[in-house]
């Protein structure tokens, strides 16, 4: 149950890290650039703001020992949604981009692609937190 929790942690801070590595790299006739989540939240994609606010809230419910030791539901709730629009919202904003062309040459770089899977991994031990949890008691 302890080791469930701790990876919930331990993945939201990572998630938390991630949105502020490069996404995506273009490149243009040798030009090259590339954007973070944070860049991309910045520059419009305005919903993007609660993945990192979502993992905040996650890392500061699992730190509050009187929410995971009292209200396991609300500490799961928090890691199973939070972890789950994160991903969502990645995966919107990759979608968002549309395809490379043979000028413009998009790249999703490994920085989003360890962010989808922290994500996703926030989602999945707040679920089987709560579920050992529940079997404790």
């Amino acid at each position: 149950m302890e080791n469930a929790r701790r990876t919930t942690l331990g993945a939201a801070l990572f998630a938390l890290i991630c949105f502020f590595l490069p996404w995506t790299q273009v490149s243009f006739l040798g030009a090259k650039g590339s954007a973070s989540g944070f860049e991309l939240a910045r520059d419009g994609a305005r919903a993007l703001w609660l993945a990192p606010l979502l993992m905040i809230v996650v890392l500061a419910f699992g730190l509050a020992r009187a929410v995971w030791d009292r209200m396991p539901a609300m500490f799961a709730l928090s890691g199973t949604a939070g972890g789950l629009v994160s991903a969502w919202l990645m995966y919107h904003e990759r979608g968002k981009a549309g395809p490379s062309s043979i000028l413009i040459a998009r790249f999703w770089t490994t920085g989003y692609w360890l962010g989808m899977t922290a994500s996703l991994v926030v989602a999945a031990a707040a679920l089987w937190f709560y579920i050992r949890r529940v079997r404790a008691l």
